[in-house]
């Protein structure tokens, strides 16, 4: 059968053939300048629209997404750090059900979130087990076109771990790859799941990512793939990197597979400064960073699109086996708060706080459980605020009062 259809197209004359030819480009432009297909056939690119920002007598109102697990409570130590620090942000807080069957209470999120501009979130669980109900977590990033994630992974020198002055910055695709969403069952017993790569959100990472460098005096950029055996999407990737690349004659550029990255960076970590990958390498190659420098519970990640920006640790764990002990990491939440506070422009607040977090972690030596201490999670926040308190009593904040 289809040796006679082949035979029957060849039969085909060579003007039809060029006129199928045009008509069909025409109609495949035509459905990729529609929304449905923007929206539909191709998830990962979403087109979002920026809606104005609230902001309330100069201050900054910021949706926070408690999530699960540890998140609550370091939310709440978050608040309590920028009460005492006289911060000028009010945060309006927005509950996901991890186990309702209805995704209402994540379009109410993603309507705060447009609302307000910026969010800072806890790892949200998503515990049902409906397949309309889709993560929480990763389709708030999809809906906001939150196309990059960003992780600087610094030592800190009063933790002890197995490699010091460790300074990479991860830079990783965040809406398509594996996480894209799209999976079925072909036939019973077997699934099928899409890794999705575009040029388009590939060319973005990339030039994200060699002007982030460029930005921040940088001097290498390394793309993590397999392109070795995921040929074409993989190599997709890799190719629009090296083409980004030759924009920027300054900066190094070379790549390497993600297996052998991985093994790069337990033996010789201080050969990387920036790297740039897709989702699920990212995932697994920031956790192995944050291992190297002391654990889940110290960095943060930035989340960021053409219009909105997500602030949150930078491991996305939920740490639930120890959520109400007193005993979870703060500085990694404590920490999104200081990239939040850049990204508003409070810079002399974000400052602040950086600075009680670096000598409560480096020169007090106030350390949790999971860095080797006993101190426990109250312990590190009062600290922290007394850090805070210090610097801030002798400050004359300029406030204008009109009738």
């Amino acid at each position: 059968m289809a040796n006679r259809i082949l035979t029957r197209i060849s039969s085909v004359s060579k003007p039809f053939i060029r006129t199928f030819d045009a008509q069909e480009t025409i109609l495949r432009h035509e459905a990729t300048a529609t929304s449905f297909d923007i929206q539909h056939k191709t998830p990962p690119q979403k087109k979002v629209d920026k809606i104005p920002v609230a902001k309330y007598g100069g201050r900054h109102t910021v949706t926070m997404l408690p999530g699960g697990g540890i998140g609550p409570e370091l939310m709440g130590y978050v608040k309590e750090v920028f009460r005492f620090g006289g911060v000028p942000v009010d945060f309006e807080t927005v509950q996901i059900d991890p186990i309702s069957d209805s995704n209402t209470d994540l379009e109410y999120a993603i309507t705060s979130i447009k609302r307000n501009g910026v969010a800072l979130k806890g790892n949200i669980e998503t515990g049902s087990l409906d397949t309309t109900v889709i993560s929480r977590n990763v389709a708030l990033r999809n809906e906001l076109d939150l196309f990059v994630n960003v992780l600087n992974c610094k030592s800190y020198p009063g933790i002890s771990a197995r490699h010091q002055d460790i300074d990479i910055i991860i830079i990783r695709q965040n809406t398509e790859g594996e996480y894209a969403m799209l999976e079925h069952e072909s036939v019973y017993g077997v699934v099928e799941s899409m890794k999705i790569v575009t040029v388009e959100n590939s060319e973005r990472v990339s030039r994200f990512a060699f002007e982030y460098a460029k930005k921040a005096g940088r001097k290498k950029v390394t793309t993590i793939h397999k392109a070795n055996i995921m040929k074409l999407s993989d190599g997709l990737f890799l190719e629009t990197s090296r083409k980004v690349a030759k924009e920027y004659p300054e900066i190094e550029h070379n790549d390497m597979i993600i297996d052998n990255c991985c093994m790069q960076l337990v033996s010789n970590p201080h050969q990387f400064d920036v790297m740039i990958m897709t989702n699920l390498y990212g995932t697994i190659v920031s956790n192995v960073v944050c291992g190297l420098v002391g654990g889940a519970g110290l960095l943060s990640g930035k989340n960021y699109g053409d219009h909105y920006a997500i602030f949150e640790p930078g491991t996305r764990n939920t740490g639930t086996a120890i959520a109400g002990k007193n005993i979870a990491n703060p500085i990694a939440m404590l920490n999104a708060g200081v990239d939040m506070l850049e990204h508003l422009g409070h810079f002399v607040h974000a400052d602040i706080l950086q600075n009680a977090i670096d000598k409560t972690v480096n020169e007090d030596r106030i350390h949790t459980p999971d860095l080797g201490g006993t101190a426990a999670s109250t312990d590190v926040v009062q600290n922290i605020i007394r850090h805070v308190q210090t610097a801030t009593k002798n400050m004359k904040w300029n406030v204008s009062v009109s009738n």
